[in-house]
């Protein structure tokens, strides 16, 4: 069985492993350390290639990020950062990426477009199509793991048209 990653990019991101079909398998954190510039957290490559690795995936859909109006230097930095390694790491492990905007990944599974609300209505929708797997996406933290299951999803339903 190939198994497909679905990342949320970002120091809070998380990484999804759902198989062809959309059932969700596992869901890990981003791994981070507070290793960045000055201290900052950022995303670690070898414990993100472990996991990558050993999911013996056959793709990716990953959210296409980029600098949000009003953030800074610093914080566009690090969110490009991150975006390299985890780009790195799938062409290291030979796995085809595709990038899903937020905006279409989240009108795909049926969020509206916006920021009020969103992460709790991601982590609504995460719990409604995988209820066996609610206590994933419990916690307010768990945004990040909700959002990248339902990127997955969004990227599947995609292919499938």
């Amino acid at each position: 069985m190939s198994a497909i990653l679905s990342i949320d990019i970002g120091s809070r991101g998380a990484i999804a492993i759902l198989t062809p079909e959309g059932q969700l398998l596992e869901v890990h954190d981003m791994p981070v350390l507070n290793d960045g510039p000055a201290g900052r957290r950022a995303v670690n490559a070898p414990l993100l290639a472990e996991i990558v690795f050993k999911s013996h995936a056959a793709e990716a859909f990953i959210e296409l990020v980029g600098a949000r109006p009003g953030e800074g230097a610093v914080g566009a930095f690090a969110f490009g950062r991150s975006r390299g390694v985890v780009e790195g790491v799938l062409a290291a492990a030979g796995i085809p990426a595709q990038h899903i905007a937020p905006a279409a990944w989240k009108r795909a599974v049926g969020i509206k477009p916006g920021k009020e609300g969103a992460k709790d209505a991601a982590r609504a929708e995460a719990i409604r199509r995988w209820p066996s797997h609610a206590s994933l996406f419990a916690r307010v933290k768990d945004d990040g793991r909700a959002e990248a299951a339902l990127v997955g999803a969004a990227g599947l339903m995609r292919r499938s048209k």
